[in-house]
């Protein structure tokens, strides 16, 4: 290896049973370089890393570090390599504090206590060095989504970590956080350490890296320096074509499907809603923007029937409804797509066929005299992989072994077959590649112009903008006025989200 190189992979493969999920990957990572790796949900971004880290055993093909070996199936001796990852899915214990979580397996079993006042020094380095704030004293389940970000990075630094690796580490970032993270990999990359940054946003990709390597169903797909390629340029060659956004069509609007008349909710987490009228009409898009905590995860609970009004009227097709529950909503044909697909839609260690009946295992369907019907339920799962083209080795897989676009391709099918009256889209793209997000954007437009109402619930105000005929905002529980398409600007509806601009009840 030449002095510079940190990294070299060569000829890594591995396979799940029939699914090549790496073919053959070689690459190499100089010091003080920041590598995108780039590609479609499934494309085997994670799995790679998984073996160069040690979680998995490559079926072929090598691992050098700084100019060694590095053993197959051994995070110690990646670590003790300079190596540390930051996981999609933090590994943090809720109940333990961060000098805790940062410092749990650093010293020898030998010692019976940790030196804290050493530690707490240590990350106090650390936090100033690289513009990490955070509290060593405090609870990991007291922080916020950054901080908890944060606390992994500092526990890769902690351990020395000359490597590091960040699996979609915007995914489940706000912007300012997102900006915030960006600001510490310029400070990490000028004191010398090298970085692979895992993503499927581009823009991301293009503002961070200094070179991009493009994965396309466990392939090489392509390799291209930032400055020399554009963001259409590495979307083509992530699906192997041209990406085009969805058209929107002009849609005649039906009657009211669901409406909430003044509805509030008790507070929850500190989020709640205050008298809340909303209509959503058939054939139409209303898109909900806001930031994070302002009620939409209430709105969401609501519509779905697992929160229960304190207060205000729904009605479903102009009949007023009493007692609301998931069963009520479920049997009115409300489908749910919900914000976080890993805890609250599907359930890791059940079978895909499993979570896709989750929802209506007691429906004619899939029920015969009481008992399951997994003929039926096996061959709805079948359908769903085939017509929503989800890579997955069977419909008895556990669904958490599948990449998120997938999981997300068979709860889309899973709350549109059959052809539901009202669809509650909570963040239905959040952390998939640009030709997923196509994908679900085409499948909620055909709902739309089945005559299906949809709600849109998303941070992403771009999304929102390009969809929805009527666009809401909430904040403090709270909705704007509705606007048409293209009535307000991006800045308007910032200043909506930040609680200016007055409030209303929508209509």
């Amino acid at each position: 290896m030449a002095a510079s190189t940190v990294l070299r992979l060569s000829g890594i493969t591995k396979r799940f049973g029939p699914l090549v999920a790496n073919d053959a990957i070689s690459f190499e990572l100089e010091r003080g370089e920041v590598i995108a790796l780039l590609g479609e949900n499934g494309a085997g971004k994670t799995t790679l890393m998984n073996i160069l880290f040690g979680h998995y055993v490559a079926d072929e093909g090598t691992v050098e570090a700084f100019g060694k070996p590095l053993p197959p199936g051994d995070p110690r001796a990646a670590l003790d390599a300079g190596i540390g990852m930051v996981h999609q899915h933090f590994t943090l214990a809720d109940n333990m504090t961060v000098l805790e979580n940062i410092a749990l397996g650093t010293q020898s079993l030998w010692r019976a206590r940790l030196d804290r006042s050493a530690a707490r020094q240590r990350i106090a380095q650390l936090s100033t060095d690289f513009g990490l704030a955070v509290d060593p004293a405090a609870t990991v389940s007291t922080l916020s989504v950054g901080e908890r970000q944060r606390v992994e990075i500092l526990k890769a630094l902690y351990r020395d970590a000359r490597v590091l690796i960040l699996d979609e580490p915007t995914a489940v970032l706000t912007p300012a956080e997102t900006d915030a993270l960006f600001r510490t990999l310029k400070l990490l990359v000028a004191k010398g350490l090298s970085i692979i940054f895992i993503s499927h946003k581009l823009n991301e990709v293009m503002a961070v890296s200094d070179r991009v390597l493009v994965l396309r169903s466990g392939r090489l797909a392509g390799e291209r320096e930032t400055k020399s390629t554009d963001r259409k340029q590495l979307a083509a060659l992530m699906v192997g074509q041209e990406v085009k956004p969805a058209e929107v069509s002009q849609v005649q609007v039906g009657a009211p499907l669901l409406m909430l008349d003044r509805v509030s909710t008790a507070r929850h987490n500190g989020a709640g809603l205050d008298e809340v009228s909303l209509t959503l009409s058939a054939g139409e898009i209303t898109g909900l923007a806001g930031v994070s905590g302002n009620g939409q995860a209430a709105l969401a609970a609501l519509i779905a029937g697992t929160r229960r009004p304190t207060g205000g009227r729904i009605s479903v097709a102009g009949h007023a409804v009493g007692d609301w529950s998931p069963r009520a909503a479920l049997g009115h044909g409300i489908a749910r797509i919900p914000e976080d697909r890993h805890a609250v839609a599907t359930i890791g260690d059940m079978s895909v066929t499993e979570n896709v009946i989750a929802e209506r295992y007691g429906s004619t369907r899939f029920s015969r005299m009481g008992f399951l019907d997994w003929k039926a339920a096996r061959a709805f799962a079948e359908e769903i992989i085939a017509d929503y083209d989800v890579k997955c080795p069977s419909p008895e897989a556990r669904i958490r072994l599948l990449s998120g676009g997938n999981m997300q391709k068979l709860i889309l099918g899973r709350a549109l077959d059959p052809e539901p009256a009202v669809i509650l889209a909570s963040q239905p793209t959040r952390g998939l590649d640009v030709g997923a997000v196509a994908y679900v954007h085409r499948m909620l437009l055909a709902a739309r112009e089945r005559g299906a109402a949809v709600l849109l619930i998303s941070e992403d105000l771009e999304e929102i903008l390009a969809l929805s005929d009527r666009i809401v905002v909430m904040s403090k529980g709270r909705l704007s006025p509705p606007s048409a398409r293209g009535e307000r600007t991006i800045r308007e509806l910032g200043e909506l989200m930040a609680g200016h601009g007055g409030e209303g009840q929508a209509a």
